[in-house]
This record gives C-alpha cells, sequence and structure tokens, in this order.
C-alpha cells in the first residue's frame, strides 16, 4: 500500500451542501462510515465554526462549485488536509440518486471523495479570480453599450431621422449633432436625453475596465506572447491567459478545446458515429472573443488561411463551420505556446494541432 493511500484512508471525509445561509455537512470515518449528519444554519462562518468543533482528526472535504466556490477554497484551505472543488454537472452523472435533499447531496460528496471518484475542478489564485470577473464585467458593459446604440439608431428610425453621411454617429460631430435634433414631441427629447447619459457613463465605465484590465495585461508576460499571433489583440490574449491560468492543468490540445467548448457533440455507436454542434462548454466571453479573432487571424497568418479554405471546401454554407474550426486550432496553438514559451512561428503551426 503506497504512503498516499495510507495517508487518505487515514483522513476522515466531510461533504459539504453548501449554500448563503444553511449548510449541510456529511462526516464519514476514515472506514467509510457515517459519523454525523448536519444542517448549520447561519452562513459560512458558522459552518466553519462548526467544522472547528466537531472535527477533530484531519480530514478532506469536498463541495459541488458554485457562486463564491474560490473563496470558500480559500477559507477550508486552512483548516482540511486536502480540499477538493467538484463539478456540478459531472458529479450528477456520476452519482444519480432519485431522492434529492440537501443531506443526500452532502453524503453523496463524502463517499465519492472517499472513493477518490469526485470530478474536480480547477481553483485559481484569488488575482486570477478577479481577473476573470474585471473581464466578464467589461463584456457586459460593451453589450450595455451597444444596446444604448442601438436605442438610439431605433429612435432615429422611427421618426424618420438619417445622421449626416459625411460624420459617424458616434464621433464627438455626430454626438452633437444627435443633442441638436430638433424632436417632433417631448417624449422622443426625453429618450433621447436618457440614452445619450446612459451611453456617456458607459462610455466612461469601459474606459475605466480597460485601463485596469490593459494595466494587468502589462505584468503578464503570457499575454505579450499571445500578442505575438498575427490579428489576436490584448483582449482574446488577456481572456485566454486568465481561464487557461496553468497551462500544465491540460494534458493536451483536445483538452483544451473541451475545456472552451469548442469540440462538437459526439454519438457514436457501433460503425454509426455522428458529429453534432459544438458543446458550448466553458467560458463563452473566451470562445466569442477566438471566433472573432479567427477572422484576424485567418487574413494575416497562410497556415490559418489554408485551414479555412481547406475545411469550407469552396462551400459558403461551410464557412461558420471552418471559422470555429480555426477557433479551436488557435487554441491549442495558444495552449502549447504558454506551455513552451514560444512566440509565434509561422511555421511550426503547422503541426501544433495534427
Amino acid at each position: 500500500m503506497s504512503q498516499y493511500t495510507k495517508r487518505r484512508l487515514a483522513m476522515w471525509h466531510v461533504g459539504l451542501d453548501v449554500h448563503w445561509r444553511t449548510s449541510t455537512v456529511c462526516i464519514l470515518d476514515c472506514g467509510g462510515r457515517e459519523v454525523k449528519t448536519a444542517t448549520i444554519r447561519g452562513g459560512w462562518e458558522k459552518m466553519l465554526s462548526w467544522l472547528d468543533r466537531e472535527v477533530k482528526e484531519r480530514y478532506a472535504v469536498c463541495y459541488e462549485a458554485s457562486c463564491g466556490y474560490g473563496a470558500l477554497h480559500d477559507r477550508l484551505r486552512g483548516r482540511a488536509a486536502r480540499v477538493v472543488v467538484a463539478h456540478p454537472g459531472q458529479v450528477r452523472l456520476i452519482f444519480r440518486a432519485k431522492r434529492k435533499s440537501d443531506r443526500v447531496d452532502a453524503r453523496k460528496l463524502a463517499k465519492l471523495l472517499y472513493l477518490e471518484a469526485v470530478p474536480p475542478v480547477h481553483v485559481p489564485s484569488v488575482a486570477v479570480r478577479s481577473w476573470r470577473r474585471l473581464i466578464e464585467t467589461r463584456r457586459r458593459l460593451v453589450a450595455k453599450r451597444t444596446r444604448a446604440k442601438n436605442g438610439l439608431r431605433s429612435l432615429l428610425r422611427s421618426h424618420g431621422l438619417r445622421p449626416p453621411r459625411e460624420q459617424g454617429l458616434w464621433t464627438k460631430r455626430g454626438l452633437g449633432w444627435l443633442a441638436g435634433v430638433a424632436w417632433p414631441s417631448e417624449a422622443a427629447a426625453l429618450e433621447r436625453d436618457l440614452l445619450l447619459g446612459e451611453l456617456s457613463l458607459l462610455e466612461s465605465q469601459v474606459g475605466r475596465v480597460t485601463a485596469a484590465l490593459d494595466e494587468i495585461g502589462s505584468r503578464e508576460a503570457a499575454v505579450a506572447l499571445l500578442r505575438t499571433i498575427p490579428g489576436v489583440g490584448p483582449r482574446t490574449a488577456e481572456a485566454v491567459v486568465a481561464y487557461i491560468d496553468d497551462p500544465d492543468r491540460f494534458a493536451g490540445g483536445r483538452q483544451v478545446g473541451a475545456y472552451f467548448g469548442v469540440v462538437p457533440r459526439q454519438e457514436q455507436s457501433a460503425a454509426v458515429n455522428r458529429l453534432g454542434h459544438i458543446t458550448k462548454e466553458g467560458p463563452a466571453s473566451v470562445r466569442q472573443l477566438v471566433v472573432e479573432a479567427a477572422w484576424q487571424v485567418i487574413r494575416r497568418s497562410a497556415s490559418a488561411r489554408s485551414k479555412f479554405e481547406r475545411i469550407a471546401g469552396g462551400q459558403r454554407e461551410r464557412r461558420k463551420i471552418a471559422l470555429v474550426a480555426v477557433g479551436h486550432w488557435l487554441l491549442r496553438c495558444m495552449h502549447a505556446m504558454l506551455r513552451t514559451g514560444e512566440c509565434w512561428r509561422e511555421a511550426a503551426t503547422q503541426c501544433v494541432a495534427a
């Protein structure tokens, strides 16, 4: 018996079903027998205090990833010998039960932990988690800004107004023209003023978040490394680096593609093998940015353009499929660059995703 197995069997195993106001705890001893199951009301601090009082032996703890899973991981890491955060979707596939309750879920997690069958998720550091949230915040602000612009365009069209062609509507002169338009009703003028105010606020907020992201990216050598790819800008590079975090946690490029949800769904049985749409698992923001960047890379990289044209096969209806495939290939190239620390080399990309 290995030393690791001996240490594992000497520990107790704790399963947590965690909510903001209540938490259910199931404790198994080193033989896998249930010692105690309890529901603690009053938030995380009371649950952690209860664990400190009730569990005197060395223990491993497991809970499902949800909102705030990283903060709870940091608090448990100083108490437990081992902390495992479970993938919620995969846990449900592994351990199906006819009955579902907080106690059942806590017992299920404790048993999976004891059996070493928990599908874990990666828990990044506080700095990386904050970086990811800032990236998502910018994405939401840009979406709101787009909605405000669309609202102004819709308002103009509804009253049969067209902006002057010699100036862009969102330039300083264009916004000045929009502010001075004579509207047929006070309600329309009020709507214009509200949308312009919202647009101005959002422009300021996007600028602040972008400046903060640029500051973080300037300190990350990995972001500069990915920007050596022709067509990849700072937003795409920072998102890929933040969400990959540790490139060594992936066994290879195939796992990276699956993590970001750009691999096709597969239904295989005997001689039948059907491939469907991509799974769309993982962070949608990275998937969107990488596919957008793929258009630029195709224009600037001969190897990317060759791959796109080969998959499209000259058929217009296959261009979207080819674009997503290039995005998948690009993610695998990025992962290889982050693992090796090498800059983009056009000749080397021919065999990265082979």
